[in-house]
């Protein structure tokens, strides 16, 4: 029967609120409920600490041959399924706190006649409980010790990863279509509305359209490709005396050379001229190897970008490129990055040494080691266009090896697509020179089209 008492909820919150006596199951379950708040912290903390590690804690991890570190390494070298583990973890632990608390609350006190004094006591000590002592504690914890955190829950982690890992890997494969999906769409709306823009015909950004593309493609530009090749290294031998090594190095005009034991392949550091200046004075005898800084080995794969923030963080301008074998394959420069945004820098000390020749409309006499990237700027040809059939090769001799299968004959003639490929001159192991001629554009009209 409805009334119209405008007080009749108060009942709701005014009821008798009875207490039930303590008993030994209530104990229990308040130590279980203790023991999963610790769980959810340990666990909440270890979500932090990995994913807080700075790139010097890695590699201190990585120095390190203890088991807790190896375990450390295999959890970050598997990022999405860490985080999966973890989030199944802690969901699992909370889910658990929340009906031991609210079974808990039910055998303390009897709140079924205050409905809602009971709904608001068991959200507001569940949520203090969880938020407190199961999330806000353990992260401030963990960000202030991360490695010791990381250390603590190596083992732990571990063990979670095997037991919710046919769990992670549903969950990673069911978001990784979505995350592709979205990941596509930002770099087709960057990437491909600012190549429009620089292709438009405007007066207005014609003088900086080269370093805006260079800025562009940036990000996918790999250290082969812009290096220089191991052939073209100047070096110099440890066992050098003091008295030969001043002429070869004011010959070179460099002022950083690497220094190498026996072959290129074993470079012991680098020698910077600087270094020498205060020591000009010295006799023949002068040691002058202990002024060689450790050199800074980067994969052939590094990526420039991430490549010209280590130079930046370490206050280097050189490294040395190896091979998937760990062979010396080049070296690559601060200047050689910065170049592929503002183009060619030259000072009054910088011989020119073109590597190519423009014999006249659309042909052109190459060096062999000309790089790809080098050729596409000069030549005006659509970035990529050798993409599908130059495989590994970062030089324009390599790209005439592919295509022909073999090193090939003086005046071998090798076509592909609109290019016509010469070779002029070849030695018993190195195409030295190569003629090319581009049918049927001008290098105004393929500008236009890239």
């Amino acid at each position: 029967m409805e009334t119209d008492d405008p007080y009749s909820w108060m009942p709701l919150i005014s009821s008798n609120i009875t207490f039930h006596s303590f008993n030994p199951i209530i104990f229990v379950w308040l130590t279980v409920l203790i023991l999963l708040l610790i769980c959810s912290a340990f666990i909440s903390g270890s979500e932090v600490a990995y994913f807080s590690l700075s790139p010097s804690d890695i590699d201190r991890f990585k120095r390190e041959k203890s088991k807790k570190s190896n375990r450390i390494m295999k959890l970050i070298d598997m990022p999405e399924r860490l985080l999966g583990s973890i989030l199944i973890s802690n969901n699992f632990v909370n889910v658990g706190i929340v009906i031991i608390s609210n079974y808990i609350i039910n055998r303390i006190v009897d709140l079924s006649d205050a409905r809602v004094i009971g709904f608001i006591f068991r959200v507001v000590i569940i949520t203090f409980l969880l938020l407190l002592f199961g999330e806000i504690l353990p992260k401030i914890y963990a960000t202030q010790f991360a490695i010791k955190f990381a250390r603590l829950m190596a083992t732990p982690l571990t063990i979670l990863d095997k037991i919710f890992k046919p769990i992670s890997l549903v969950l990673i494969s069911s978001t990784s279509i979505i995350q592709k999906k979205f990941t596509r769409l930002k770099d087709d709306i960057s990437m491909d509305d600012l190549s429009e823009v620089l292709d438009l015909p405007s007066t207005e950004i014609t003088e900086d359209k080269e370093i805006l593309k260079g800025i562009v493609r940036f990000g996918n530009i790999d250290a082969k490709e812009i290096m220089k090749a191991r052939m073209d290294i100047f070096a110099i031998n440890i066992d050098t005396k003091f008295t030969d090594l001043l002429p070869e190095i004011i010959s070179s005009g460099y002022s950083r050379i690497p220094v190498y034991i026996e072959s290129l392949d074993n470079i012991k550091g680098m020698l910077y001229i600087k270094d020498l200046l205060s020591h000009m004075h010295k006799p023949n005898t002068f040691r002058w190897q202990s002024l060689i800084r450790p050199p800074y080995f980067v994969p052939e794969t590094k990526k420039i970008n991430d490549l010209l923030e280590e130079f930046q963080a370490k206050k280097i301008h050189m490294a040395i490129v190896l091979d998937e074998y760990g062979g010396t394959y080049g070296l690559i420069t601060l200047e050689d990055i910065l170049e592929e945004i503002v183009g060619e820098i030259t000072d009054e000390y910088d011989e020119e040494e073109p590597t190519y020749k423009k014999l006249g409309e659309n042909v052109f006499l190459f060096e062999g080691k000309t790089q790809l990237n080098d050729f596409y700027k000069i030549t005006g040809s659509k970035i990529g266009v050798f993409d599908k059939v130059k495989g590994e090769a970062d030089t324009l001799a390599g790209l005439i090896l592919e295509l022909k299968g073999e090193i090939p004959m003086k005046d071998d003639v090798i076509k592909y697509s609109n290019f016509v490929f010469n070779v002029t001159s070849v030695d018993n192991r190195r195409i030295k020179e190569i003629e090319v001629r581009i049918e049927g554009f001008s290098k105004t009209e393929n500008e236009k089209k890239q």
